[in-house]
């Protein structure tokens, strides 16, 4: 059966003890440079990265392809230089003053009704005071009876965008969201060498949790070890049928 979504791949580097950040959410900046390579290699072979809204505001950018090689590789391909970066917020409540507003990318906003209609208020408001209004290139918008953002029905959009390989970069509320729904495929997993501790901080799969026997299963495809570090690629397993 041919899937109706991009193929999916969660990246994230997390301390020894399962945290994406201390206890504080603060920007998570213990990966190493070896990390920082990983992850944009990542990022360079996808169509589109999505990020939370929490982890936008945590660091106020996006990584950004900039190793040569890895630019030529999109360029031989048939691709822009950069993927698109797709902000999933339920409320769209940013900060517009973030460095993210003036990366050199394409940036789409995936929300919901009355995300869309906060956002472009507060852009016309922007407008109307002469400054320089952020600017999303694309404003999605996918409801749920509940309020909150349909990512199933989302995700199934972006394959008539030509979007066939997405990357997560988090947070944890999102990436439960995907896994509640069955829409994530691959899992890269850093594990940095420190322990941040506290019963607060978040983990690379938040929500409300899965119990053991219908938690999804994962299928390790390979490990590698870059000094400290240790990279951890999953599969999720699906049954047959």
């Amino acid at each position: 059966m041919m899937q109706l979504r991009p193929h999916t791949t969660v990246v994230l580097a997390m301390s020894a003890d399962g945290k994406i950040a201390d206890f504080k959410r603060s920007p998570a900046r213990f990966g190493s440079g070896a990390d920082k390579t990983h992850l944009e290699k990542q990022i360079a072979a996808s169509d589109a990265v999505l990020l939370g809204a929490g982890t936008l505001r945590a660091y106020g950018t996006t990584l950004t392809v900039s190793q040569p090689i890895l630019l030529q590789h999109r360029i031989k391909r048939g691709k822009p230089p950069q993927p698109v970066h797709i902000v999933l917020s339920q409320s769209a409540d940013l900060n517009p003053e973030i460095k993210f507003f003036q990366q050199p990318i394409e940036r789409w906003l995936l929300t919901t009704t009355r995300g869309a209609d906060f956002w472009q208020r507060r852009e016309q408001t922007l407008y109307s005071a002469q400054e320089r209004t952020p600017k999303f290139d694309q404003i999605m918008i996918f409801d749920t009876p509940t309020g909150k953002v349909d990512t199933s029905a989302a995700l199934q959009h972006l394959t008539s965008l030509h979007i066939t390989r997405l990357a997560v970069l988090g947070g944890g509320e999102l990436v439960a969201s995907l896994l509640q729904s069955d829409l994530i495929d691959e899992l890269w997993l850093t594990v940095c060498p420190l322990i941040l501790g506290g019963a607060s901080a978040p983990t690379p799969v938040e929500g409300v949790g899965f119990l053991s026997q219908l938690a999804p299963k994962l299928e390790l495809l390979e490990v590698d070890q870059v000094e400290q570090e240790v990279f951890l690629h999953y599969r999720l397993q699906r049954s047959a049928n």
